[in-house]
């Protein structure tokens, strides 16, 4: 669609998509040649993804399957991964630097056992996972969108987390972390209320971070400005 046929689509009233991020940052040179060297390796074509059977396909076995979300600059996945090298791993991120700071550590860790999308969830989610197929998704810092009128764009609404449900398998989990307290009010009223999903420490209540979540930059960075640091933990049922 180009931009004419935009414009007229919202002059006709079409609706506008509403995104949950916005792209920043340009490529170092040592990320610029990790996207290179990795994604042919690593990277995963959405359409490709689309096929039956893909996932188990694409890792050469059928261990339990974690979606990562919105992944920042991959620290707490890569590490996950190293500890964890028995579980598959799929990353979605949009920031293409965050994907190759990634792909640079999983060269350095020789880290082989995560896959990455370069992708919008909410695009690609009904469409590269079947139902059921997904054992744990994490969801660690959403960006918290703050102001009032932007907070339509956070990615914790009850549509996302139905849709979310579908994938996960019953008893599967959903990991999520924030240090704004305002959206942790938002996802536990969210969560809460919906019906696939049970939170593990009861209806308002959050968990001690998990012992198997690292502590990333952007975490210990709102620490020391005084954030506090909200887990959730939910059950599929």
């Amino acid at each position: 669609m180009n931009a004419r046929t935009q414009n007229s689509a919202r002059e006709a009233g079409a609706p506008r998509r509403i995104r949950s991020f916005v792209r920043r940052g340009r490529l170092t040179d040592s990320q610029q040649r990790a996207m290179a060297e990795q994604w042919p390796t690593f990277g995963v074509d959405p359409a490709a993804a689309e096929a039956p059977g893909f996932w188990d396909a694409c890792f050469g076995g059928q261990e339990p399957l974690t979606l990562e979300i919105g992944f920042g600059m991959g620290q707490s996945l890569l590490a996950m991964a190293a500890a964890d090298p028995d579980r598959r791993f799929v990353g979605v991120e949009v920031h293409e630097p965050g994907v190759g700071a990634l792909f640079a550590g999983m060269a350095t860790e020789g880290v082989s056992n995560i896959r990455v999308l370069a992708a919008d969830v909410t695009e690609v989610l009904p469409r590269v996972f079947a139902p059921g197929e997904l054992d744990r998704v994490q969801i660690f810092f959403p960006d918290p969108w703050p102001k009032k009128r932007h907070q339509k764009r956070r990615l914790i609404q009850p549509e996302f987390v139905a849709r979310l449900a579908e994938r996960v398998r019953p008893g599967g989990e959903l990991w999520l972390a924030t240090d704004w307290q305002p959206y942790a009010r938002h996802m536990l009223t969210v969560l809460d209320a919906a019906p696939a999903w049970e939170n593990i420490a009861g209806p308002g209540a959050t968990v001690p971070r998990p012992q198997a979540r690292p502590e990333t930059r952007f975490e210990a960075r709102g620490l020391r400005h005084g954030h506090e640091v909200s887990d959730l933990h939910y059950k599929r049922l």
